[in-house]
């Protein structure tokens, strides 16, 4: 009988993380709305109601209330039945309307939007085994990810990662030639370049598009002068040896992880740091059945796996790799000191070197 009881609860407790599940997804769409629209930044200001948001952001007040409606339903935002105002705590706002908060939450489903643009791919993909390379994505992807990417690195990279390297620090304050691979659009680049004024900093990238992108970026940060982007695969980037590599998300979803290590180990200079960051993971797939394990598993599919396969190499490590296989990479390619150095909710960072 008590058998017979938990097979018919368990379809409901079923339905319902799959209506919760369906919610988050449908609701994608309105969270990029709120942020193109300045919806969040206004509400941010204080209580109003819907046709007051409305006025202040020149949009039509029937879809704002139902847009309001949906954001108090999701939990995004606040909503008093009697004065028939919402607004947002200090938490919601942080999330939702600051690019350099713990998650840049709009720009993230705004990546999770753009990434299904190669669903039909991906079904293709299944059938075939064949990869997608990170270029291959809607640009979308690729600019959703240089914001979320900001948000990740922005509170931490500076005032705890670097610090936490064996002598990094007094290097870059002094002057240090440093290195980002795979870069996308050398975000994580830009913030070293503005707080270490005195070393030059290069950031590679295979993609010609984001490398235009990159370069942009850095014109407009007033950093030309201190920053190059250059074209190249990261198993071939040059002009070593550097002080200071650095991998940001990146490792992972590489080909030939092994073969990058091994080029790192030759751009080194002898008492040089490899930087590495990674996003956070347990050692099994049961310490990964979490929610930042699903968020991860699921990017892995569409972005890190495929890219992988569209490489040469034979490697498709994964977000949820762990840091066992990261340590035994750096290993194979002859480097002699590996530790963890920090982690964050979303992210771990490693130390190597040669000793």
């Amino acid at each position: 009988m008590f058998v017979d009881q938990q097979r018919e609860a368990r379809p409901a407790g079923l339905t319902h993380r799959v209506i919760a599940d369906l919610g988050a997804a449908m609701a994608a769409g309105a969270v990029v709305l709120g942020d193109r629209l300045g919806l969040y930044r206004a509400l941010a200001t204080g209580p109003m109601r819907p046709l007051e948001l409305a006025r202040r952001t020149g949009t039509a007040p029937r879809y704002v209330e139902e847009w309001l409606r949906g954001q108090a339903a999701a939990g995004y935002v606040e909503y008093d039945p009697v004065s028939g105002e919402y607004w947002m705590t200090p938490e919601q706002a942080g999330v939702l309307t600051s690019p350099e908060g713990a998650l840049n939450a709009p720009a993230a489903f705004e990546l999770a939007l753009g990434v299904l643009h190669a669903q039909a791919r991906l079904e293709t993909a299944f059938r075939t085994g064949e990869g997608i390379g990170w270029h291959e994505h809607d640009s979308q992807v690729r600019d959703a990810w240089a914001r979320v990417q900001e948000s990740l690195y922005a509170p931490d990279l500076v005032s705890t990662w670097l610090p936490a390297l064996h002598g990094v620090e007094a290097k870059l304050r002094r002057g240090a030639r440093v290195a980002e691979i795979a870069c996308g659009h050398a975000v994580a680049t830009g913030l070293m370049a503005r707080a270490f004024p005195a070393s030059r900093f290069t950031a590679f990238d295979h993609h010609p598009e984001s490398v235009a992108a990159a370069r942009a970026r850095v014109a407009v940060a007033g950093l030309a002068d201190r920053v190059q982007v250059e074209e190249s695969w990261a198993h071939a980037f040059e002009g070593g040896p550097y002080d200071l590599v650095t991998t940001f998300d990146a490792l992972h979803d590489q080909g030939d992880p092994v073969g990058i290590a091994r080029r790192v180990a030759e751009q080194l200079a002898a008492d040089g740091t490899w930087m590495i960051v990674e996003p956070v993971a347990g050692a099994t797939v049961r310490e990964n059945l979490t929610p930042v394990g699903r968020l991860y598993y699921a990017a892995s599919l569409y972005f890190c796996v495929p890219n992988a396969l569209a490489q040469e190499g034979g490697h498709s490590l994964g977000a949820q790799a762990g840091e066992e296989p990261i340590r035994r990479l750096v290993r194979a390619a002859g480097f002699g000191h590996f530790r963890r150095i920090a982690h964050t909710e979303l992210n771990v960072v490693y130390e190597v070197r040669h000793e």
